[in-house]
C-alpha cells in the first residue's frame, strides 16, 4: 500500500490526537476524513504500537481489513493506550513521552507444511509476521517483534505460548499464515 509522506504523516498525527483526546475526555475522539487522500479511506489491517522510553506501552490491532486505514489507526490507537489489558490506561502525565508506531499489514498468505521442522524452514526471520490459528484459538507477532526473538524456533514457540499452548505444542491441524506489513514511521 506505499504511502506518500503527507499520509504517512496524517496516520501519525491522528494516532496522536486520539491518544490526547482519550486521555482527557475518556473516549475516542471524531475525524473528519473528508480531506484525507483516497488511500486512507481503503480498508486495512493495521496495529498500532505505543512506546514509552523505548519500551512497549501497548499495542492493538486488527488482522482483518473491515474499516478504513484512517477509522482503523484512530481505533486502534485508542485501544492501545486505553484497553490493552497488559498494561495501564496511558495518563495525560506520560503523552509526551509516548512514541506512535503504526503497522500496515498487507493480506496474509498460509504457509503450507508438512511438518514443524518444514515450517520453521520457510519463515522468514526478520521479514514475515504470523498469524496462528489452532483449536478456536489465535495469536499472530508483528515482523517487529523478530527484534527480541531472532530465531525461528524462538519466534514460533512463543507465538504459540502467547495463542495459550505449550511451546513444544504441535499438531497437524495448526494453521499459520504470514504477512508483512508498512510501518510508520
Amino acid at each position: 500500500m506505499k504511502l506518500s509522506d503527507s499520509d504517512r504523516s496524517f496516520l501519525l498525527s491522528i494516532a496522536k490526537k486520539s491518544v490526547e483526546y482519550g486521555a482527557e475526555h475518556h473516549k475516542l475522539i471524531k475525524i473528519d476524513y473528508e480531506n484525507c487522500s483516497k488511500k486512507l479511506l481503503d480498508k486495512a489491517a493495521v496495529f498500532v504500537t505505543l512506546f514509552k522510553d523505548k519500551k512497549l506501552r501497548g499495542c492493538i490491532g486488527s488482522l482483518e481489513p473491515k474499516m478504513s486505514l484512517a477509522e482503523n489507526v484512530v481505533k486502534n490507537a485508542y485501544a492501545a493506550a486505553f484497553e490493552d489489558y497488559r498494561f495501564s490506561s496511558v495518563e495525560k502525565s506520560e503523552l509526551s513521552f509516548i512514541e506512535y508506531h503504526i503497522s500496515i499489514l498487507n493480506k496474509p498468505e498460509e504457509i503450507l507444511f508438512s511438518s514443524e521442522k518444514d515450517l520453521l524452514k520457510k519463515i522468514r526471520p526478520g521479514i514475515d509476521g504470523l498469524i496462528l490459528e489452532e483449536k478456536n484459538k489465535r495469536a499472530t507477532f508483528l515482523p517487529s517483534v523478530w527484534n527480541s526473538l531472532n530465531t525461528t524456533t524462538d519466534f514460533l514457540n512463543e507465538l504459540k505460548k502467547k495463542a495459550g499452548f505449550t511451546a513444544n505444542y504441535f499438531s497437524k491441524t495448526i494453521k499459520v499464515f504470514r504477512y508483512t506489513v508498512e510501518n510508520i514511521p
